[in-house]
């Protein structure tokens, strides 16, 4: 007997756990332009807009993203990873027109605040829209990493800058370098892992070219970056001392630094969940810099 999807199914469909890779380089690029510019602060509704809208991309992002997977046969039943469509809950018709309803929602959201802040801002929002919609022809071009940290990271933080100010404070494009490198390698996690199967499906990953051994070695060296990055911005006075917070995330790091290290050819087991792993990194330290640019603005 064919059974209807729930709400909470609908709501699970779009992976609303992986909107802090979203949601939290929205926020801080919003602390951090209100620490950098007061100002702006009389202008915080206008971040907290642009906050949801990048929600909104990332959500019709995934569900175009399992769409294409399904399509193409990269996922299908028996592989670790989405069971939106090959569970069969779902057609792939629904998740489709799905997807395409929340890039229109966010495209929307993007015409209404162009004329209140500027229209400069259309252009990153033609960016952000590009990725959502084609990230899956990137993806299948070992091109997906790039894609990935240039929307996660400087699109919606230079974005959410411009909002607030009006115009585009390229300083958040060096802030939002740590949090771009962690959100890259949460895909850089899945798709290592995914490496035998992405090959059966004819595609081709980061991962898949430069091997395992290797993408073992770039997870280390992006998850590295993002603290050394942290460090030296404080070094500059590009961030305040109290970003060092972050470094509470450190054992959360190491231990998926440690998980990565265990992978091999013929087992990948100990990674299975690790791209859940790098998003939770992620959330805490994006967290904790949340934190830290609040504090900063308050003393």
């Amino acid at each position: 007997m064919e059974t209807k999807p729930t709400l909470k199914d609908w709501i699970i469909a779009v992976r609303p756990w992986s909107f802090a890779v979203s949601a939290l380089p929205a926020f801080v690029a919003m602390m951090y332009t209100i620490h950098t510019h007061p100002e702006s602060s009389a202008n915080w509704v206008l971040g907290v807009i642009a906050i949801i809208g990048a929600v909104i991309f990332h959500a019709g992002g995934n569900l175009l993203s399992d769409y294409n997977d399904y399509k193409y046969g990269v996922d299908r039943d028996g592989k670790v990873g989405a069971t939106t469509l090959t569970s069969g809950l779902f057609t792939p018709k629904q998740i489709f027109v799905y997807g395409r309803i929340f890039i229109c929602i966010g495209i929307l959201m993007g015409f209404f605040l162009a004329p209140v802040v500027g229209s400069g801002l259309i252009w990153i929002g033609l960016f952000g829209t590009i990725g959502a919609l084609f990230y899956y022809r990137f993806k299948f071009k070992a091109l997906g990493d790039l894609l990935i940290f240039l929307v996660y990271g400087p699109t919606i933080m230079l974005g959410t800058g411009y909002v607030m100010l009006g115009h585009i404070d390229w300083t958040l494009l060096f802030v939002s370098f740590p949090m771009a490198f962690i959100t890259v390698n949460v895909l850089h996690a899945n798709n290592t892992r995914d490496i035998r199967s992405d090959r059966y499906a004819e595609i081709k990953t980061y991962a898949m070219v430069i091997g395992m051994k290797a993408s073992v070695v770039h997870y280390y060296f992006l998850t590295a970056l993002a603290y050394v990055a942290i460090v030296v911005m404080v070094i500059l006075n590009t961030l305040p001392l109290t970003a060092l917070i972050t470094l509470i995330t450190l054992p959360v790091a190491i231990r998926n630094c440690k998980a990565m290290s265990q992978v091999t050819e013929d087992d990948v087991t100990p990674i299975n969940d690790l791209d859940k792993g790098t998003a939770q990194l992620q959330l805490m330290f994006s967290a904790s810099l949340s934190f830290a640019l609040i504090i900063a603005i308050v003393i």
